[in-house]
């Protein structure tokens, strides 16, 4: 039979283990807000360029340009 060391886990160890655990947490929801926020900037770029290539040109067709 193999023996078992058992390590005492003090409640420090558990305080620093909890403080770890939530700044990972904190900076997993701030790396994810980022991207989303990335995200929906460059779905805007990408929708109002679009809208650009799409629209005509304002002065498209105003005038002719002869030459004689």
């Amino acid at each position: 039979m193999v023996p078992i060391i058992i390590r005492e886990v003090s409640f420090l160890d558990i305080a620093a283990l909890s403080v770890s655990m939530h700044q990972a947490s904190l900076g997993q929801s701030v790396s994810l807000a980022l991207t989303k926020m990335s995200m929906d900037n460059t779905q805007q770029n990408a929708t109002k360029m679009l809208e650009m290539l799409q629209a005509p040109h304002p002065t498209l067709g105003n005038s002719i340009d002869l030459k004689g």
